[in-house]
């Protein structure tokens, strides 16, 4: 309902957000910055909590992915014309590190095609930890990793269904290998998950080598197999303050709504480039015009560019403004929204577009205003965070749904 309403009062239209499949092959790069992503699908065992796309391991199926994936990066190479250095790279899954052996090809065909200089981050299963995957992930040129603990507490993994690993050991391991950033992915509002479990849980990752920390609301997709339940509202509340808590205590910055970094130390983020081309199943490629998603079927990807076709399943077609509130949203997570920025990407001053709705939030104290726009207050910080979860159930697990039925679908209507 809140999605919906904002939907209104944002894009001023009745109109609902449409995916179509539309079969264009067009990528506008001309844009100030771009990222990559690339989308790693294996897994050795399938966690019931997490809703990204992914499939069991195979090695067959992980040769001709890589084929696939290096033809998908050839074949969009060509259509690119942004020249500009790259300004980050994110691989993630699945579990990346599932194919250690292929990343360097990947890399490879990465670098023939962009360029590419720094900030290379990789996801990384605990499990998948050690002291070969890390050197040779050094060798190759990441210098961040985010590892995907969720929790160092026995009990909350059996919660959530991941057998246990050391967490601990795990990311001093990480640490001896002098990554720019270690990133600890930590999930909260879990049924049973106390305050001083989420504490101890956030000392840890610190305490072990992480110079940054990851902590999302456990959100109950519709297609998840969850054996329980998120925490409800108010619980979650409490919860995220006391994250806001420990993190002072720690001389940590608040980097995003979520997310509480080592200060001087470069952060680490998934979710917020201006403008990125991703590869891979399931992949999505946001930039100036359009939001793309790949076809989420593993097969149905590799057949696609077996024919030589670009795997884009659904193409969103912004207007400016359409365009311009995606990055609001997003950018309102790192919770700054920055003037100068959104002027590069959009040749507009933010209240030109803007006033009304930032003036409203100024009254309502969700923002302030700072020398180069806005900042989220610790009241809008929380909207968001609410706001945030809302967004994922009606439009993320609408689209995932069905995208992860039909690997082709005619359109998605998203009110």
């Amino acid at each position: 309902m809140i999605t919906s309403l904002l939907r209104l009062l944002f894009t001023k239209s009745l109109k609902p957000f449409i995916f179509r499949n539309d079969n264009k092959t067009e990528f506008n790069t001309d844009v100030p910055e771009l990222g990559l992503y690339v989308h790693i699908p294996f897994c050795l065992t399938l966690c019931p909590f997490c809703p990204y796309n992914k499939v069991k391991y195979n090695k067959k199926l992980v040769s001709s992915y890589k084929d696939a994936l290096i033809k998908e990066i050839n074949i969009v190479g060509k259509l690119n014309r942004n020249t500009n250095q790259i300004s980050s790279i994110y691989f993630g899954g699945g579990s990346p590190a599932l194919m250690i052996d292929e990343l360097s090809d990947i890399f490879i065909a990465l670098k023939n095609n962009f360029n590419i200089k720094s900030n290379i981050g990789i996801e990384l299963h605990p499990q998948d930890i050690n002291n070969d995957t890390l050197s040779k992930l050094r060798e190759i040129g990441f210098d961040m990793i985010s590892i995907g603990i969720q929790s160092f507490n026995k009990k909350t993994l059996n919660t959530l269904g991941r057998n246990y690993i050391d967490g601990s050991e795990k990311v001093k391991i990480a640490a001896s290998f002098d990554f720019l950033t270690i990133d600890v992915d930590l999930m909260f509002g879990i049924d049973g998950q106390t305050k001083e479990d989420l504490r101890r849980d956030f000392i840890s990752a610190f305490t072990s080598g992480a110079t940054q920390v990851s902590t999302y609301p456990f959100i109950d997709f519709s297609y998840a197999n969850n054996k329980s339940t998120p925490l409800k509202k108010g619980d979650k509340k409490v919860l995220l303050r006391s994250l806001e808590e420990i993190s002072e205590e720690f001389n940590c910055s608040r980097t995003a709504v979520w997310t509480f970094g080592k200060k001087d130390v470069p952060k680490y983020s998934s979710v917020t480039r201006d403008n990125f081309i991703g590869f891979g199943a399931s992949a999505t490629t946001l930039l100036k015009d359009s939001f793309k998603v790949n076809t989420f079927s593993v097969e149905e990807y590799i057949h696609s560019l077996n024919s030589n076709k670009v795997p884009t399943a659904l193409t969103l077609n912004f207007t400016k403004r359409t365009r311009a509130l995606y990055w609001l949203f997003w950018n309102s997570y790192t919770l700054k929204i920055s003037n100068e920025n959104f002027k590069n990407l959009f040749n507009l001053n933010l209240d030109s577009m803007f006033k009304l709705e930032l003036s409203l939030g100024r009254i309502l104290g969700l923002i302030r205003k700072t020398k180069d726009g806005y900042e989220l207050t610790e009241k809008g910080t929380y909207k968001y965070h609410l706001i945030e979860q809302a967004y994922t159930h009606q439009y993320i697990d609408k689209t995932w749904s069905v995208l992860r039925k039909d690997a082709w679908p005619d359109n998605i209507k998203l009110y």
